[in-house]
């Protein structure tokens, strides 16, 4: 029975524990097992707190025995991504820098979840220092997406992608500051969301306005929209150590998922900025598209046009995120590690080069960033005063071939075009510019049965719309059979 408990979705998880058909110390332990199994595949975990797990998991019974009050997530196994901190438990975000650091704090999102009743499991993998579109590092190596075992799952949540993706969690927890939930759950084929910037707190320290240059917001990836749902309402609400927070939405995310969308006006990108998109990824999309209109949506092929092109946006991200990191070998040095000068050669060559040009970048040239980003925040609204929604490709490009040095990058060439290698070949970035909610589906498989992400955008504050459509879209062209392929 071990294999068809963790096919469950979350949602039926925890409607099956609340019932007492499933023991939550039985389904970890199928949950520990098959991760035994099938990690060393996907290489998703980097940790497993199977002590832990197993010791909560008994807990989760005896409070469905004694009949009390259950959260939401009651005994539904989850993993965090490496970069949320865990008391007690190894928190390396990806770098052989951290490879001994153990957390003395948690981290917002496992105190919500776990709050909620959820069992972590673990923490998985992700690129150094979250800091780019593909999963891989020096310490711990590439992340493979399950449909294609040497293929990368994409970053910068793909261990927590891969982990739901290959049925080694229930659901998993991503964050996303230019497509990190997005871009892995497109390589691997499962439903990923962020929220509205703010929906989801960030409490960061020092700095606790650090995630607002480019925005920086916690997410769900599930294998279901419900899931992700379930999930998102959890995660979300104020809190007042985040001063961007943003107050509570009074909505019912899960019920959001039944809505009739009918009448919703999406217009359909083909790309964004410009950005070439393989002719492989663009069929699936092409086809896939049409469901919406299925049930009940009006699609018109749109055109979200920004004033520059994609390689100056692709080079705006890359000066915010610059400044972003080396503030943050600025906090490392406050405790006395030096990134730059005893650890250069244990960090990849990029991050490096990312955290120099932010040490060059002026305050002006900083805050001229900003007036790009303006523009892109301009030319959005406008868009969104014509269409509920926009859909897209989720990326330009199918999975690449992971490396062999820990060094795995994104494609260089996009249809003959060259393209930047962080974050130039995603279609993912733009909306960390201006904080709208935005989601990627599943939308197909090539010709060769890679996934394709399809990307759904709202207006700001309208999860609810990105999250009815997504499960529209889920029930005209439902995608969890594909998971019977790996």
């Amino acid at each position: 029975m071990g294999d068809e408990i963790c096919a469950l979705s979350a949602t039926e998880f925890a409607r099956e524990i609340r019932a007492r058909r499933i023991s939550p110390v039985e389904a970890v332990g199928e949950y520990l097992e098959r991760i035994s199994r099938r990690n060393e595949r996907t290489n998703a975990y980097v940790t497993v707190v199977a002590e832990a797990a197993t010791a909560a998991a008994a807990a989760a019974e005896r409070e469905v025995a004694a009949g009390g009050d259950l959260g939401p997530l009651h005994g539904v196994p989850i993993a965090l991504k490496d970069s949320v901190p865990v008391a007690g438990v190894r928190a390396t975000s990806g770098s052989r820098v951290l490879a001994s650091n153990v957390a003395t704090v948690n981290g917002i999102e496992h105190d919500r979840l776990v709050g909620a009743g959820a069992i972590l499991l673990g923490k998985t993998n992700l690129p150094e220092l979250a800091a780019r579109g593909t999963t891989d590092n020096k310490l711990f190596g590439p992340t493979s997406t399950p449909f294609a075992l040497g293929r990368n799952a994409g970053g910068s949540s793909g261990g927590s992608a891969a982990a739901v993706a290959d049925r080694l969690a229930a659901a998993a927890q991503g964050s996303d500051g230019g497509g990190s939930i997005r871009i892995p759950a497109a390589w691997c084929g499962v439903y990923g969301i962020m929220g509205t910037y703010g929906r989801v707190p960030s409490v960061w320290r020092p700095n606790g306005f650090a995630t607002h240059s480019p925005f920086i917001s916690s997410g769900p990836l599930a294998r279901t929209v419900e899931d992700a749902a379930l999930l998102l309402g959890v995660l979300s609400g104020p809190d007042p150590r985040d001063p961007l927070s943003l107050p509570a939405s009074g909505e019912d995310y899960v019920a959001a998922c039944a809505r009739d969308v009918s009448g919703l006006r999406i217009g359909y990108c083909r790309t964004i900025a410009g950005i070439p998109v393989d002719p492989e990824v663009a069929a699936v999309v092409e086809e896939a598209v049409p469901a919406f209109e299925d049930a009940g949506a009006t699609v018109e092929v749109a055109d979200l046009a920004f004033p520059r092109p994609h390689e100056e946006l692709a080079d705006t991200w890359l000066c915010l995120a610059a400044v972003l990191y080396a503030a943050d070998v600025a906090a490392f040095a406050e405790i006395g590690v030096d990134l730059l000068g005893a650890h250069r050669e244990e960090m990849a060559p990029e991050l490096v080069g990312l955290i120099e040009r932010g040490l060059r970048t002026s305050a002006v040239e900083y805050r001229a960033a900003d007036v790009v980003r303006t523009e892109v925040l301009d030319a959005a609204a406008a868009f969104f005063g014509r269409y509920d929604l926009l859909v897209a490709p989720t990326l330009s490009a199918l999975p690449v071939e992971n490396g062999s040095d820990g060094n795995t990058l994104g494609p260089s060439t996009v249809s003959g075009e060259a393209v930047e290698r962080t974050v130039g070949w995603t279609l993912t970035y733009p909306f960390n510019f201006t904080g709208n909610p935005a989601a990627s589906l599943p939308a197909g498989l090539s010709s060769t049965g890679l996934p394709v992400g399809l990307q759904v955008v709202g207006r700001r504050f309208a999860e609810t719309t990105v999250l009815s459509a997504s499960a529209a879209f889920q029930r005209a062209r439902p995608w969890v059979a594909t998971y019977d392929l790996l």
